[in-house]
């Protein structure tokens, strides 16, 4: 299957359609938005099954990975925002200093307007209608623009969005990045990115343009330190978990291995075991192993194993695009498998003795989207403290993302801006001052020529 280019002429008419749609002020009220989340949440419920048979399809994501990594991600944010949406929509006052009385200050947020939602392929569903749950809860448009690496499920999502929302208010545009391109000619009010740090330097520049204001959700190579005192069993185990969720095709997976040289040979027995525990003695036949994406996707991840010698794994079949989970060791610095995103099930190690190199090594980096350290807490809470990354587990991995009550977003090259929960509705909306001044006083000490400056002065 393959994705068609939306018209240009389409894509221009339907954001024009979206600006005047916004311009009505139908998305200002509650109980519209309300609305349309509950229609959301319908959808998701409905348009359940195609949706996994599209991720089999595509990735062959099984339908309980599927549901656990992507739909239920999204039902529950939408669950969120309907149970929270008013409290956060309300204004709120806010202390007015002595020089300014009698006035009062509160802040209101209003919707930033029409959104543009990028999605990549490799969480297809989550990635896309995260963010849409923060842009209908606030109050703008949205046009949502899927990868065209997953045909499947882009075609099912259009085609579930089509049903749900009028394309004046939501709206899917398909295509390449010829329609990227497109899309970022444009002015939105805001553009919400997930992918590469490199297109995402692209987004932001063409957003410059406009000084529309940007949400970048990136990658980058993110490191899992396992230290000397780490339970190896549990670490083994919850990196093999991590790594082959989604077949290490993960923005947040771990991307290297920082580990003890005395636990090497110990982490690599577990690590083998865990494997088996999870997929079987043949991870091939197992239902829940995704394959790559694509066939270029293949011939670079396996290129990796070139890298390294591998210690475990290193099986590979280009007609399935299936890549055995793998360790390597050996690996130079300059390789690169240590100088590019995997994104993929390949696990390089990198030895170390003193925990010192270990805070070199990551500052000397660029700033990852994760941080995972496997050992005591004590010291995991230095390691955190003296290095910079997007979000962090201590003894364990991915599962930050879970939580909707935290921010969930990069630092430095691995992104910018936050959502989930509250902080999606204020990713699309907009903080507005306001302060209030009664006219029955008119205090003159502001006004020119500024008589009794002496005393103004004190209350500054």
């Amino acid at each position: 299957m393959k994705i068609e280019n939306t018209a240009i002429q389409d894509i221009n008419g339907i954001i024009n359609a979206q600006r005047e749609f916004f311009a009505s002020n139908a998305t200002l009220d509650i109980k519209f938005r309300k609305e349309q989340l509950k229609k959301l949440q319908n959808a998701l419920m409905e348009w359940e099954k195609p949706l996994c048979e599209a991720l089999w399809k595509d990735l062959h994501k099984s339908a309980e990975e599927a549901i656990l990594t992507e739909l239920s991600i999204v039902a529950g944010e939408v669950k969120n925002h309907i149970k929270h949406m008013r409290s956060w929509m309300r204004s709120h006052h806010v202390a007015t200093p002595l020089k300014m009385m009698p006035s009062r200050s509160r802040v209101v947020s209003e919707p930033l307007g029409n959104a543009l939602i990028i999605a990549p392929w490799n969480y297809p569903v989550q990635l896309l209608l995260n963010p849409l749950v923060g842009a209908i809860s606030s109050g703008c448009t949205a046009i949502l623009k899927p990868s065209p690496y997953v045909p499947n499920v882009s075609k099912v999502i259009e085609d579930m969005i089509t049903a749900t929302f009028d394309k004046r208010y939501i709206a899917v545009v398909q295509g390449n990045r010829i329609v990227n391109e497109v899309l970022l000619e444009n002015r939105f009010d805001i553009i919400f990115f997930t992918g590469s740090p490199q297109l995402g330097k692209l987004v932001m520049n063409a957003a410059a343009k406009n000084l529309t204001p940007v949400v970048l959700e990136l990658g980058g190579k993110s490191p899992c330190i396992i230290d000397k005192d780490a339970d190896i069993k549990v670490s083994a185990k919850r990196l093999a978990w991590g790594k082959t969720l989604n077949a290490g095709q993960t923005c947040i997976a771990p991307d290297y291995l920082l580990i003890h040289r005395s636990k090497i040979e110990q982490f690599v027995s577990e690590f083998a075991k865990a494997i088996r525990e999870l997929h079987g003695n043949d991870i091939k036949q197992s239902r829940h192993y995704v394959r790559l994406v694509s066939d270029k996707a293949f011939e670079r991840v396996k290129g990796y194993m070139n890298d390294g010698r591998v210690v475990y794994g290193g099986n590979c079949d280009a007609t399935e695009r299936f890549i055995e989970p793998t360790l390597l060791a050996d690996v130079p610095l300059t390789a690169p498998v240590m100088n590019e995103e995997i994104f993929g099930p390949i696990l390089p190690m990198i030895p170390f003795d003193n925990p010192d190199e270990v805070i070199t090594f990551v500052r000397e980096r660029e700033k990852p989207l994760a941080l995972y350290y496997f050992g005591n807490v004590k010291h995991a809470k230095e390691v955190i403290r003296l290095t910079s990354a997007g979000g962090s587990c201590i003894n364990d991995v991915i599962m930050h993302i879970a939580n909707e009550n935290m921010p969930f977003g990069g630092v430095g090259n691995s992104g910018m801006g936050h959502y989930h929960g509250k902080l999606s509705f204020e990713a699309f909306s907009h903080q507005r001052s306001i302060v209030t001044t009664p006219t029955w006083l008119d205090l003159p000490f502001r006004y020119m020529p500024y008589r009794m400056f002496g005393l103004v002065r004190k209350l500054l």
